[in-house]
């Protein structure tokens, strides 16, 4: 796939859905206006729609994201750029081709509130921009296989080999991008136009700059969720300063005394007007997740468990830790099954197993109690207790936000989050 360019500036290819038919509405900038239902039929090959003015809008009917989360929607969205739609299988492929400035601005407004602090904002256009970055230059590199499996394990991780169709998708999975139809605030334009050009390097190449909503008080590092890479600016380290030094979290004792203690952290947060800032709506439904409990039984589990993976564990008798990152995250996990037993990782795929949709992360412990039904039957259930909301790699937007209503600049934030790297400005 070739890079386009405008003035020097990325133009990216955003994936935006994938179906076997979709409503477009060219709203105002194209040759052709007006609405259209399109199905896999009508497009035997590539067809972009290029707009003939700078302030072009079309709209996408039913457009999906939180895909698999529990904050799932689908809602008609409204972009501007061109259009492009690509036959796969049976279905089509949507794609926006954007500016990368417009496709932040977007992104800064849809990953959180666009009333957020403007020197988070600031942080926040920074490694949004270097992630994205990133992703086109390292596309052309033959990515890891995901999947490792065996007969005792299954570990599997996703990243940005899943995309081959275009740069980035407008996702959790990549970035969430909701085009025009977020509200783009005077702040957050000011957030993006003061950070212009400005990425994260590291040992001279752009930085792969993670982040998640909360981290649980302690970072994680990146080969506990993806590749087997080492990322020196990817560090586990207390979401504190001065820093703080970390007990061993990857042993089962030092993770239960933390997850079930509450340290202090940037990210230790409950406060109404910092979380009212930084989270969209359908976002603050969640309001434990620096420390949280879920229940599920027995049966519960192994039905979630053969639906997710397709594999018959048959009654679940144990969960058992096998590995945990330095943030105390599990990479590693053995179900015990009345039929099989198996050991999975890795983070995301723990937490995509075990719950409808995900676990907020694979920061927990279990504890299991049972209880007689009747005479003939006892009732197992699992308590889950864990610290923090996403994968805990780089960037922990709740603390990162606190640290900015605490005084601290977008540059402060950046070299706390993102140790030994630099500033740069990748174009103008």
């Amino acid at each position: 796939m070739t890079t386009l360019r405008y003035n020097s500036r990325p133009i990216l290819a955003v994936g935006l859905m994938s179906a076997p038919e979709v409503d477009i509405n060219f709203i105002s900038g194209f040759n052709e206006i007006g609405a259209k239902h399109i199905s896999i039929a009508d497009v035997k090959t590539p067809v972009l729609f290029t707009p003939i003015t700078a302030d072009s809008v079309f709209e996408v009917g039913g457009v999906t994201f939180g895909v698999g989360f529990h904050w799932q929607q689908r809602q008609s969205q409204r972009f501007t750029g061109a259009l492009e739609l690509k036959p796969d299988g049976d279905n089509l492929i949507v794609v926006n081709h954007v500016d990368v400035e417009d496709y932040l601005r977007s992104v800064i407004s849809s990953e959180m509130n666009a009333e957020s602090p403007l020197e988070f904002l600031k942080a926040h256009a920074v490694i949004s921009r270097s992630w994205v970055l990133r992703q086109i230059e390292h596309r052309t590199i033959a990515a890891k296989s995901p999947t490792n499996e065996s007969d005792d394990e299954i570990i599997r991780w996703y990243d940005r080999e899943d995309h081959t169709l275009f740069d980035v998708c407008a996702d959790d999975h990549c970035q969430r991008y909701q085009g025009v139809t977020r509200v783009t605030t005077d702040i957050a334009r000011e957030a993006v136009n003061a950070t212009k050009g400005l990425v994260l390097m590291h040992d001279g190449n752009i930085c792969d700059a993670r982040f998640s909503k909360c981290c649980g008080g302690a970072t994680e590092e990146f080969a506990t969720c993806w590749d087997d890479e080492l990322h020196p600016y990817l560090k586990s380290f207390s979401d504190h300063l001065p820093l703080r030094k970390l007990p061993d979290l990857s042993t089962e004792e030092g993770a239960s005394q933390w997850i079930l203690s509450r340290p202090d952290a940037f990210c230790n947060t409950s406060d109404p007007e910092i979380l009212g800032k930084v989270l969209n709506n359908f976002d603050q439904t969640t309001t434990d997740f620096y420390r949280w409990k879920v229940k599920a039984t027995s049966t519960e589990l192994a039905e979630l468990i053969h639906s997710k993976s397709g594999l018959d564990f048959g009654e679940i008798i144990d969960l058992v830790p096998i590995q945990r990152g330095p943030s105390g995250r599990l990479l590693r996990l053995k179900i015990v099954g009345t039929k099989l037993t198996k050991i999975i990782g890795k983070e995301l795929e723990i937490r995509r197993l075990l719950s409808p949709s995900h676990l907020y992360s694979s920061a927990f412990i279990v504890e299991k109690s049972e209880e007689i039904a009747d005479v003939n039957k006892k009732i197992t259930t699992f308590e889950f207790s864990g610290a923090g909301w996403g994968h805990g790699v780089g960037l922990c937007q709740i603390g990162a936000a606190a640290m900015s209503v605490a005084g601290y600049n977008f540059k402060q934030i950046l070299a706390h989050y993102y140790p030994d790297t630099t500033i740069t400005k990748a174009y103008e």
